[in-house]
């Protein structure tokens, strides 16, 4: 038996079943970290052309990566990462909006496309055969109290929730361009916030701003208690805050509001020679037990390229270690996690921009064999 296949026989008491032809009420997810598995990293190219990743992973444990600008298109695998099914065209035109979203209640999968760059109109294209094929449809979404309506691009995937009483809630991040996009001038009226659904995705309400301007694309999880947490990129930062490095905050209402926002002063955000950041991934791993979120974004003094991870073992408190993942180009990224029972267990999937787009796929025992931050600790197990 090889280590993978003892690892998955010993957790097999902690996990939640998966069904091969339903989705799972509940992601499954172990008590315990893997750390048998002996530590792995893999790259392939996926797609060619266009722009903007990312990756999710259905009930069925299948990984979908979404993609594209001009054409919208997906590709998916059933094995783990090892092999990519050919090419589906989710939307012939438009530009992806990011915040790809998986239903776990239904296994529905919902990709955001805006018919150019935003302000936009958007539509919301859903598959219901595990990303095989994608049907257009229009949402009714909400302005937030103040009436102001979100647009969607370009955010990190978005999640289900799994507890408390907002169970079963579609939430992704999302964002508003204030004064307008361009010029840089109007950086300072743009925020992040979220837009959320208790309805399956066909209607939105739109959270309360974040509350530090001149934010922008962003990243958002929900930690073992129930707490979702939300990390941002930033066009801009107030005089006396980094303008380098993420901007962090909480909701302990599913959602809809947001607090005690921080900058956090390890992970960078982009390029270091601009205040103009970079999208960045999130992934927390399906741990029942243990908040272990995974960031990536480029580690670099200038240009897009060292493109890096980073793991946090406390739910974003702190970030002990890092790893390289490639010196070469890298920009807009996007993060996901195999479950339990399925063939991607124990693997991580960072899918990146890089002369087109490719998906590095690794284990946490080879993130934490990087180089230690001086925040935190880094566990033996």
């Amino acid at each position: 038996m090889n280590s993978r296949r003892l690892v998955a026989a010993l957790l097999a008491l902690t996990l939640i079943p998966v069904s091969s032809s339903t989705a799972a009420e509940n992601r499954p997810s172990s008590g315990a970290v893997a750390s048998a598995i002996a530590p792995d990293l893999s790259i392939q190219p996926l797609f060619k052309g266009g722009r903007f990743p990312n990756i999710v992973v259905t009930p069925r444990g299948t990984i979908v990566a979404t993609w594209g600008n001009g054409q919208i298109r997906s590709r998916r695998s059933e094995d783990g990462g090892n092999t990519w099914s050919d090419e589906s065209t989710i939307a012939a035109s438009g530009i992806h909006g990011g915040g790809t979203t998986v239903d776990d209640r239904t296994g529905d999968i919902l990709a955001f496309v805006e018919d150019q760059h935003p302000p936009a109109p958007l539509t919301i294209y859903r598959s219901k055969d595990d990303g095989k094929s994608w049907q257009a449809e229009q949402p009714a979404i909400k302005p937030d109290s103040k009436g102001q309506m979100p647009s969607m691009h370009m955010n990190e995937h978005g999640i289900t929730l799994q507890q408390g009483k907002h169970k079963g809630r579609l939430l992704r991040p999302s964002r508003f361009y204030g004064k307008g996009n361009r010029p840089e001038s109007l950086f300072p009226t743009h925020f992040t916030n979220a837009i959320f659904s208790d309805d399956g995705g066909r209607t939105w309400q739109t959270s309360e701003p974040f509350s530090e301007f001149g934010t922008g694309e962003a990243t958002l999880t929900e930690l073992a208690s129930g707490r979702i947490y939300y990390n941002s990129r930033r066009h801009w930062a107030p005089e006396g805050k980094n303008p380098l490095r993420r901007w962090t905050a909480y909701s302990d209402d599913g959602g809809a509001t947001w607090s005690q926002a921080t900058i956090c002063e390890v992970l960078p955000d982009g390029p270091q020679n601009t205040a103009y950041g970079c999208m960045g991934g999130l992934a927390r791993l399906p741990f029942s037990d243990r908040d272990i979120l995974i960031y990536s974004n480029c580690d670099s003094p200038n240009g897009r390229h060292h493109g890096t991870v980073w793991a946090s073992f406390d739910g974003g408190k702190t970030w002990p270690v890092k790893r390289l993942v490639t010196e070469g180009s890298f920009a807009y990224s996007s993060l996901t996690a195999g479950l339990p029972g399925t063939p991607g267990e124990g693997w991580i999937y960072l899918h990146f921009e890089s002369d087109g787009s490719s998906v590095a796929r690794f284990n946490l025992e080879w993130l934490k064999q990087g180089i230690a931050t001086g925040d935190g600790d880094i566990p033996n197990n």
